[in-house]
């Protein structure tokens, strides 16, 4: 974490990272117009060099990577025989190296994994922890592009990647909501990440050492907020040990349908044709009157009749990324039964019986279709622009 007079800690997976510098509001506002960046380095990296990378790679993860080229960003995920979530990886390679960033925490297990998946492979496999730190932005940083010790990732959402498919309403990537989201992870020397926390390194010209005169620094609260508005899933928050790539829409950027085997590609299969997902993300927008936001793990009930039903409705669903959006105000997502009527009015439940309850009102925009499933005639793969 950056040594910043006037850092407030972060919570949950980000307790190790600012969440704000004192201006949460001032720094979202900065992040969003491409001028801020956020101290990610509790975010885990995993290099993977020698010449059998790529083609190994492909074999153990979801997406296409045997011919990879150099500078591509991607996603990728590792699942388990039954198709379930275990690590969601942003991926580039520089042609020499590949690199991976995972969820804080998340490194050593994935680079063990990786490592008992060698055998005769020519990889190496690094975890790169205390070595590489991670650099968030919205937009691209002047002079950081060319230097040769940093690495940029540029996150591919909500653009439908070559085999995957959206199971959003409309497969036009136009018309998604967040068809104007631009996100970019900087993987930079800790050297370079600790210049960061001088004021003087933050006002050098193009080019300098560290920020461009302009630039400024931003919490993981404005970062959390920009994704949560941009309908970004992230794993570990807006799923659980039982997500599948599907009821997340993550089989639009990080699943190719028509490459060859790996693990959980049978269950990846069998719902995309066959099936629907049996849970479905979506979008939140909040009352804003109270003075508190409800927190991640809270219950979605449909709204009843009477407020004397509220405590005990059944719940539909849970509540997984809440923030104040600097334009929007509370926003969240959501992940919600099937066939939950995407038009019902919803009601978020926070707290427990005997301190009592706390409800917020929430609309719902569909992010996961729950029509979406069951393709079997329908044209899979890359969709392109107009194409049903």
């Amino acid at each position: 974490m950056l040594s910043v007079p006037g850092a407030v800690a972060g919570n949950g997976p980000d307790a190790s990272v600012a969440a704000h510098y004192g201006q949460p509001t001032a720094e979202q506002r900065a992040l969003d117009a491409g001028t801020a960046v956020v101290d990610l380095s509790h975010r885990g990296v995993v290099t993977v060099s020698g010449p059998d990378r790529l083609t190994w790679l492909h074999v153990l993860t979801s997406q296409k990577l045997d011919r990879l080229a150099p500078g591509t960003s991607t996603e990728t995920l590792f699942l388990d025989v039954q198709g379930r979530i275990e690590f969601d990886c942003h991926l580039v390679d520089d042609g020499e190296t590949t690199w991976l960033t995972v969820e804080p925490g998340e490194n050593a297990g994935l680079a063990d994994w990786l490592q008992k998946m060698k055998f005769a492979s020519r990889v190496e496999i690094a975890d790169r922890i205390g070595e590489i730190a991670v650099v968030g932005s919205t937009a691209a940083i002047p002079g950081w592009d060319e230097r040769e010790d940093i690495a940029r990732w540029e996150d591919p959402w909500p653009r439908i990647g070559e085999g995957g498919f959206p199971y959003t309403d409309d497969p036009d990537p136009a018309q998604h909501p967040a068809a104007d989201w631009s996100w970019n992870e900087y993987l930079v020397p800790v050297s370079l990440l600790e210049e960061l926390a001088e004021p003087s390194s933050r006002t050098t010209s193009s080019g300098g050492s560290a920020l461009p005169e302009g630039w400024t620094l931003a919490g993981t609260m404005a970062s959390e907020a920009l994704r949560i508005a941009a309908l970004r899933p992230r794993h570990g928050m807006d799923t659980d040990e039982r997500t599948i790539p599907h009821e997340i829409d993550l089989v639009r950027t990080a699943v190719h349908l028509e490459k060859g085997c790996y693990k959980g590609q049978e269950t990846i299969a069998r719902v995309h044709n066959l099936g629907r997902p049996p849970r479905r993300l979506t979008f939140l927008q909040l009352d804003g009157s109270g003075h508190t936001l409800p927190a991640p793990g809270s219950d979605v009930i449909v709204r009843p009749e009477s407020e004397a039903e509220a405590a005990t409705a059944r719940s539909v669903g849970t509540v997984t990324s809440v923030a104040q959006h600097h334009e929007m105000g509370p926003i969240a997502l959501a992940i919600l039964k099937r066939n939950t009527d995407p038009t019902a009015e919803l009601l978020l439940r926070d707290g427990n019986a005997e301190d009592g309850w706390s409800f917020t009102a929430a609309t719902q925009e569909t992010v996961v279709s729950p029509q979406a499933g069951q393709v079997v005639g329908r044209q899979s793969g890359f969709i392109r622009k107009g194409a049903r």
